[in-house]
This record gives structure tokens, C-alpha cells and sequence, in this order.
């Protein structure tokens, strides 16, 4: 790919468009950089001679241009990109930019919920086995930033979202996992279909050599199976599959034509809960499936600490234990959030709203969940939710530390405070990251 003197327009100035611009200056391109915000604005911006256009659209903004990479918050639809494409000019993600521009080999995770674990504990895995890896992609750390480091024996161990996969070209994973499909990002893809569309464009470049990690369990990410040309291995947590990864005798077992072998017992696994059981046997489908072995892939599933702002244990105070949770961002998760709640529980609830309902959540709710406390964007749907469903244990947040004190307040000994809103913080937060860092400031300053 030349990028010499050519003239390139990174469209969102956040972490990835940040790398990107990195990644093409350092190439020798010509780039063009436009975010709403001014540039002064902008944290990390790599130093060097760039064009910067700010605002949304701004006159010729792509006048002249080569080609144009967008983060994954901007909509390919955009006006100014279907005029790019009318004219000829590629656009691609920034995660398409960096695939084409690595020598290393790539395994990629999505799907609802558990992508950031089963992310994480998959690079653990690799590191753990002394395979040289770079942990990338919607976790954090952009696909770009290691680009050009990663050489053929590296692993790039990949989160990608349903943003990230709207306009993949040639992205082609040779391991790819699907572990969940839900209702999520509605106001993006429009409804399901699109959804659902947008996530099984992981496995489009896909051949009968490479391989589809698959949840046999969820009914819709089964039924991929049909339209993919990689092999396809099944992971279940209910069923015990002929060829698969599946739960024999209460241990994890990994079956692939003749092989079959024991990794762990289900109880050793060190992160808890059904839905992490279900991550970890993604995760080792991956590892194995690269070469890993069962023992080493065994060590790793018994030691590994899970990640920061899912169920994580922030403080216990006067016997109220507060839970950081941040990282679920839509109702399923919080679902399996609330189902590892073993003691009374007062939930956190809202933020910004992604278009999804609440209804099927307020279902779920176990005896644990006493008292809920509403708040952001999504809190008049929430309450009507609770309302519909008869519950009237919940108090309603002018703002986040408003929220946190007062579920603080409600808690009695014994219990705990669960951070798990089902929603996006981008109505508070720049993303959830900031808004569980701050729930635990909140939580320590009590």
C-alpha cells in the first residue's frame, strides 16, 4: 500500500483516528485531520505538519483527496463519503488501514457482550505461552498503533465492534469468535437486521483454512454457521458437542477430528459466572486453535483476574460492597451482571440511549435486586419499564454522583452497590471507561 506524498483525510479525532494519522505520517502521507472539535482541543495529537479542518462537513474537505479513513464513531453514510465514493476516492476504517498495513497474524472477537474478557484473556493466553501478541482493536488500543511493529510470528489478538466491521475491505482474521448476538447499537444499524449484518461481515474474507469459533448456544450466532466458508467449531456451555469445545463431566473439553482433550474444571476457572465460562471456552477454542496447549491454556483459565470495570469489586464500606460495572453498556450484560449478584443488591441503572428497551431486563430481576437507582437519558424509559413490570423500589438521580450517594444511602449492611447501567455513557462520559474511573473515585471518597 503507497502512502508516499499521497494526500490522506482521518475523519474523528479520538484514539483511532489519532493512530491512524501516526501510522500515515509516519508512512510519508500528506494528512488532513477533521474532528468537531478544535484542535486544541484534541489529547495526543502526534506532532508534525497537518491540515486540520474543523467541524462536521466543512467546504471541500475532501477535495483533492487520495483517501480517507474514518474512525469507528463516524457513520459511513455521511454525505461527504458518498460523495468520496461517487468520486472514486476509498474510504476505509481505521482498522482496515492498519490489516493492510500488517505482517502479523490476526484472531478477532465480537459479539454483543464479553468481547473486552474474552479479548483480554485470549492475548493472556498467547503471552502465557510465550506467543508474542498485541492486544488490539476496540479494546483501547488501536489496531494502527501496532501496525507496522508486528511482525509475521506476532499474533494480533483483535476486539472488533459492529462500527469497526460496517466497511471492512480485506480485513481477514484467521481465527474469528462470535460469541453473542442482542439487541444493541439499534440507533447505528437501524433495527436487527442490520445489526446482525454488520457482525457477520466478520467471517466474509474467511476460507476453508481458516476457522469460525461460534456460540452454538445463541440461536442466531448458530445460524451464521451457514453462510460461512471457514471451518466452523461450536463452543456450548448446555449442549456436549461431537466436535467442539462443550462441558463434559463438569470439565471444559476442546474435540477437533480425532483430538480431544480435558483443559479445566468448569469450578477452577478463575473468573465466575456462566457467562464467563462461556468467554473462557471462546477464548481457549482461539488459543488452541493457534497452537496453544491444553495445559498452558489450562494455567491461564485458573489464574486469570478477569478485567477492569466488569464486576469488579471496587471497596467494601460499613459492610456495603460496591461493584464497578461500567462496562455494561446494554441490558444483556447487566442481565448477567445482576445474575452473579449473590447478596441484596441496589442497581445503578441509565445513560445514554442507544434505542434499545428495558423491559426484558426488568424481567430478569432477581430476588437480590431491592432498590434501583435511575438516572441519565434513558431514565424515563427505565422508570416506565419498572412501572410496567409493578416495582416500585426506585429512586431517580439528577446526575451520576447524585446517583452513587444515593445508592450508597440505600444499601443497608450486607448488600451491595451495583454499577451496571445497560447503557452508554456518552450522555455523561466520553466513554465507560471514564464513567467507572469516576464511579470508583466516587466509591473511595465516601
Amino acid at each position: 500500500m503507497e502512502l508516499l506524498n499521497k494526500k490522506v483525510l482521518v475523519i474523528g479525532m479520538a484514539r483511532s483516528g489519532i493512530a491512524a494519522a501516526k501510522l500515515l505520517k509516519t508512512l510519508g502521507a500528506n494528512v488532513i485531520l477533521n474532528d468537531s472539535k478544535a484542535i486544541n482541543d484534541i489529547e495526543g495529537l502526534p506532532p508534525g505538519e497537518y491540515i486540520y479542518k474543523t467541524g462536521v462537513n466543512p467546504d471541500g474537505l475532501i477535495d483533492g483527496c487520495d483517501l480517507i479513513v474514518i474512525s469507528p464513531s463516524v457513520p459511513p453514510g455521511l454525505p461527504a463519503l458518498q460523495e468520496a465514493r461517487r468520486r472514486g476516492i476509498e474510504v476505509l476504517t481505521e482498522i482496515e488501514l492498519g490489516y493492510r498495513l500488517c505482517k502479523g497474524q490476526t484472531v478477532a472477537i465480537s459479539g454483543t457482550n464479553g468481547k473486552t474478557t474474552t479479548t483480554t484473556l485470549t492475548g493472556r493466553i498467547f503471552s502465557d505461552a510465550n506467543r508474542s501478541n498485541f492486544v488490539v482493536g476496540n479494546i483501547g488500543v488501536p489496531y494502527s498503533a501496532h501496525a507496522l511493529e508486528a511482525q509475521p510470528r506476532d499474533i494480533m489478538v483483535t476486539e472488533i465492534s459492529s462500527y469497526q466491521l460496517e466497511c471492512i475491505d480485506t480485513f481477514h482474521p484467521h481465527v474469528a469468535a462470535m460469541l453473542n448476538i442482542t439487541p444493541d447499537h439499534l440507533n447505528r444499524h437501524g433495527d436487527m437486521n442490520g445489526y446482525i449484518a454488520a457482525k457477520k461481515r466478520l467471517f466474509r474474507n474467511q476460507t476453508h483454512k481458516d476457522f469460525a469459533v461460534l456460540n452454538y448456544d445463541d440461536e442466531t450466532v448458530r445460524s451464521m454457521a451457514e453462510d460461512i466458508d471457514a471451518r466452523v467449531l461450536f463452543f456450548s456451555y448446555e449442549k456436549e458437542l461431537g466436535e467442539g469445545i462443550f462441558i463434559e463431566d463438569g470439565i471444559i473439553t476442546f474435540c477437533l477430528g480425532a483430538l480431544k482433550q480435558p483443559i479445566c474444571k468448569c469450578s477452577e476457572v478463575n473468573i465466575k459466572g456462566r457467562h464467563n465460562i462461556e468467554n473462557a471456552m471462546a477464548a481457549a477454542a482461539i488459543g488452541m486453535l493457534m497452537g496453544v496447549s491444553a495445559a498452558n491454556v489450562a494455567q491461564t483459565l485458573m489464574s486469570f483476574e478477569g478485567v477492569e470495570h466488569r464486576i469488579e469489586t471496587v471497596r467494601t464500606l460499613n459492610d456495603i460492597t460496591f461493584i464497578n460495572d461500567s462496562k455494561g453498556t446494554n441490558p444483556d450484560s447487566t442481565i448477567k451482571a445482576i445474575q452473579t449478584m449473590t447478596k441484596p443488591t441496589v442497581l445503578i441503572l441509565g445513560g445514554y440511549d442507544k434505542g434499545g428497551e428495558f423491559d426484558g431486563l426488568i424481567k430478569e430481576y432477581t430476588d437480590n435486586i431491592r432498590h434501583t437507582v435511575v438516572l441519565g437519558e434513558t431514565s424515563q424509559k427505565i422508570i416506565a419499564a419498572l412501572e410496567r413490570a409493578g416495582i416500585k423500589e426506585y429512586t431517580c438521580a439528577g446526575s451520576f454522583e447524585e446517583g452513587v450517594r444515593l445508592a450508597g444511602e440505600a444499601a443497608r449492611p450486607g448488600w451491595n452497590v451495583l454499577l451496571s447501567p445497560a447503557c452508554a455513557s456518552f450522555d455523561m462520559f466520553a466513554d465507560f471507561e471514564e464513567r467507572g474511573r469516576v464511579f470508583k473515585e466516587l466509591v473511595n471518597s465516601l
